[in-house]
């Protein structure tokens, strides 16, 4: 029993480290983000002192783990992490490599674990087998969860985003002027993705190209929708006010009819709740007393 405690306890301790790691990288800003902000604070190329600290042992591990799994892994594995990197804003601690590496040290420990838990040895090997795999896809659990919790804060940054570009277009400011002023004044995942954007056309990239790269990068149909509008209107020649207007319109109907549906579903959510917490309670209160004294009838009457 106290090899079974004490692996419970190892699991769990794993489990913990993993998912503080990410909570605590979570919000940043994403990497394009804070580089914008280093190149509108002052001039490149002044350093104060060494930039390149000492790897620690905990990033050999995760590099030796690193070869070990892209090895093991097929080749999309690590397009893969890359696309959900990108859905997720790049937590700052992590790269493709360093999760790549939490995997295959999550699946040894796994295994490691699983082999002091079983009572004998076909139990130690199945345990070792369910535990390395159910460590190794943790990681991809985790990156999938914060590229959820990310998509909904776009969601919602996303139609005031709209609002402000289309009220910069139609004061008579260019398109990719609006796109950084915007940029500079919204708040949330947005923000990171519209300077992400800019400094992408800055540096060469066409606008249709940029705008693809959002749309894969934020997988909502709205933002799909506003990418292909654009593209398709910096391909035929339209004015981009009016078409930043239609989906002003299209994006508030949108958000009244997800707010419709999300009202629909209350009633099926809280019919649960009433089945299993409030229903019991009305039940002995108002038939309590009348079996009572019909339990006291009959017990008289006998």
């Amino acid at each position: 029993m106290t090899v079974v405690y004490v692996g419970a306890g190892l699991i769990a301790l794993a489990i913990l480290l993993t998912v503080a790691l990410l909570a605590r990288s979570s919000g940043d800003a994403q990497t394009v983000a804070r580089s914008l902000a280093l190149i509108n604070a002052g001039p490149l190329g002044v350093q104060s002192g060494p930039s390149i600290e000492p790897e620690s042992l905990v990033d050999r591990l995760l590099a030796l783990t690193a070869k070990v799994t892209r090895r093991l892994t097929p080749t999309s594995a690590g397009e893969r992490l890359s696309r959900n990197l990108d859905r997720a804003g790049h937590p700052a601690p992590w790269t493709v490599e360093r999760l790549l590496g939490a995997k295959g040290l999550a699946a040894i420990l796994g295994a490691l674990l699983g082999l002091l838990l079983g009572a004998d040895t076909v139990q130690r090997i199945v345990f070792a087998l369910l535990l390395g795999a159910l460590l190794f896809v943790l990681p991809d659990l985790l990156l999938y969860n914060a590229a959820l919790h990310r998509q909904e804060h776009v969601t919602r940054g996303f139609a005031e985003m709209l609002d402000m570009l289309t009220i910069c277009v139609e004061a008579g400011q260019g398109f990719d002027a609006a796109l950084h002023e915007v940029s500079r004044n919204v708040h949330g995942p947005i923000a990171g993705e519209l300077a992400r954007m800019t400094a992408e056309i800055q540096i060469g990239t066409s606008r249709g190209e940029a705008f693809r790269g959002l749309g894969d990068r934020v997988n909502l149909p709205e933002v799909k929708n506003f990418v292909t509008a654009i593209a398709q209107a910096d391909k035929l020649g339209i004015p981009i006010a009016s078409v930043l207007r239609e989906q002003t319109a299209a994006m508030r109907l949108a958000r009244r009819q997800r707010a419709e549906a999300q009202a629909q579903k209350v009633t099926v959510k809280i019919l649960f709740p009433l089945i299993l917490c409030l229903f019991p309670a009305l039940m002995v209160v108002v038939i309590g007393p009348g079996a009572i004294r019909i339990f006291q009838m009959f017990s008289h009457s006998g």
